[in-house]
């Protein structure tokens, strides 16, 4: 059962994980995973996070910045336990959900870093458009492994990819509109070596991945690339010069999945970098 603490500390929190934890459980977390979400995203991270508790057993803190309020931190603390088939055990999963009120909504690292597992990476999900140059962005970029964002969610475009691309030396960063690009990159790739030879690219879909398309065809070719985009709620057409490229078969991964994905990887991608870079072009 869930535990609610107003105006709270840090290490009451803690000591409400140890309180809830089950004594035949194991803390099996693979990473810590800070997820920032403004008020209104918080219930669609919320049920993003639902669908991956079995895939990926951590510690999820989820920090929501509520600035207009009175300085203070408020908490919901919850271990989600899961059965560990043919045995008698437990997995036990970690929940905190923190309300950042007041000045406290300006200092998010400092309320990350005592709760970050010791040793195992950390993944920040950045939900919306980051505050570029604020003081919650270098904070959470400087503490976690990988900064996962999804360029989907903004306004701006191309132009905020120039203050993306400021953060790739500093950390490492995912975005979920590239991902979804891969399939259509795969067919992309397979139309090679006549798609060396393509002078305009037409995208209908979100605009942030077509963008990522024109822009991974730039880098990869060294030369302009013309971009015609017609909006949609997702990539539905690709064509070349003309030619429409043959869509993807396979069904698109859920939210869920999509995010599951980022979470097993590490390192820096310079291929989605070069392409971010290209996109602004």
């Amino acid at each position: 059962m869930a535990t609610t603490l107003t105006d709270t500390t840090l290490s009451a929190v803690e000591r409400a994980l140890a309180e809830q934890r089950p004594p035949n459980s194991q803390r099996t977390s693979v990473l810590t995973h800070l997820v920032w979400a403004p008020p209104k995203w918080l219930r669609m991270a919320e049920q993003v996070l639902a669908g991956m508790e079995e895939g990926h057993p951590s510690r999820t803190v989820i920090m929501t910045p509520e600035p207009r309020r009175k300085d203070g931190l408020d908490a919901r603390v919850n271990i989600v336990v899961h059965e560990v088939e043919d045995t008698d055990r437990f997995i036990a999963a970690e929940v905190i959900e923190l309300r950042l009120k007041g000045s406290r909504s300006r200092a998010p690292g400092s309320i990350a870093v005592p709760l970050l597992i010791p040793d195992l990476p950390a993944f920040c999900r950045w939900r919306g458009e980051p505050a570029w140059g604020s003081p919650e962005l270098e904070q959470l970029a400087s503490v976690v492994d990988r900064l996962i964002v999804d360029s989907t969610e903004w306004t701006g475009l191309p132009g905020v990819n120039r203050k993306l691309a400021a953060l790739f030396d500093r950390v490492a960063v995912s975005d979920l509109a590239w991902t979804r690009t891969l399939p259509w990159r795969a067919r992309l790739a397979a139309l090679w070596p006549g798609v060396k030879r393509v002078k305009k690219l037409e995208v209908t879909g979100p605009q942030a991945e077509a963008l990522l398309l024109a822009g991974w065809l730039r880098s990869l070719l060294h030369r302009r690339i013309e971009l015609e985009w017609r909006p949609g709620k997702a990539l539905r057409r690709v064509a070349v010069d003309g030619t429409r490229v043959e869509p993807p078969t396979d069904d698109p991964l859920s939210a869920s999945e999509l995010l599951s994905s980022q979470l097993d990887v590490f390192g820096r991608d310079p291929i989605y970098e070069a392409a971010v870079r290209a996109a602004t072009r």
